[in-house]
């Protein structure tokens, strides 16, 4: 479940979340930051966009004309792109908090058994398999005991700056398999050294994501490589 922004969390207090279990430490209501997945996917998404109109140049002229074409339409497509994530993750986040803030407001307004009814099925699947029924009515009992409560959900500056960050992986993902073509004559070499910089990307992407969930690292490397080489594959057949 979403936690409340910078501004909403000063009218609560420490240690009191709807989801967290009753030995939640302060830090439970500090705004999230991008997660591992987060940052993988967004990168992999401006990357495969890019690889778009990499893959381009195979059907077209060659020279610094089309180049330099194929160099502002991977760039200004992506620069939209991510513009359109960085401004959704802003709705989603808002939108999260409010349902939270109703959520709230619905277990304060109940008798105990629906109050523990919400509170249970907002958990997610992992954290309702771990908490047990009197773990439930103690978190029930702190949410029915909040005395300040947000009138509406806000954005702090922090849910900003990851917006930002959001927009920039995007754009930044461009460079890497974009700045062969500028940098070299040859074209037919300077895909093949684009196509590689993309395939180390998504290996570093899959070993990212391995490590972080915790098992076969390498394996998930390799086997986001092999998806990008068939993703590449595809976008060739395609007419890339």
């Amino acid at each position: 479940m979403a936690t409340l922004p910078t501004d909403d969390r000063a009218a609560l207090r420490p240690n009191t979340t709807v989801d967290a279990a009753p030995a939640a430490g302060p830090g439970a209501l500090e705004a999230e930051v991008l997660s591992p997945v987060d940052r993988v996917s967004e990168m992999l998404f401006g990357l495969l966009m890019a690889l778009t109109f990499t893959g381009a140049v195979s059907v077209a002229e060659s020279g610094n004309a089309a180049i330099r074409t194929m160099f502002i339409a991977a760039l200004g497509c992506n620069l939209a792109w991510g513009l359109v994530d960085a401004v959704m993750h802003l709705v989603r986040t808002i939108t999260e908090r409010g349902r939270l803030i109703t959520l709230v407001r619905s277990v304060q307004g109940a008798d105990e058994q629906t109050g523990r009814t919400l509170v249970a099925e907002s958990l997610s699947r992992v954290a309702a398999g771990l908490v047990s029924t009197a773990e439930v009515e103690a978190v029930r009992a702190r949410v029915v005991a909040l005395r300040s409560l947000p009138a509406r959900p806000h954005l702090g500056w922090r849910d900003v700056l990851m917006a930002l960050q959001i927009f920039l992986i995007v754009v930044v993902s461009t460079f890497p398999v974009v700045l062969p073509f500028l940098m070299m004559q040859d074209v037919t070499l300077a895909q093949n050294v684009s196509r590689a910089i993309a395939l180390t990307m998504l290996f570093l992407g899959g070993l990212a994501l391995g490590r972080y969930a915790g098992y076969g690292s390498w394996r998930v490397g390799l086997l986001m490589a092999a998806l990008g080489t068939a993703l590449i594959v595809a976008i060739n057949a395609l007419g890339g």
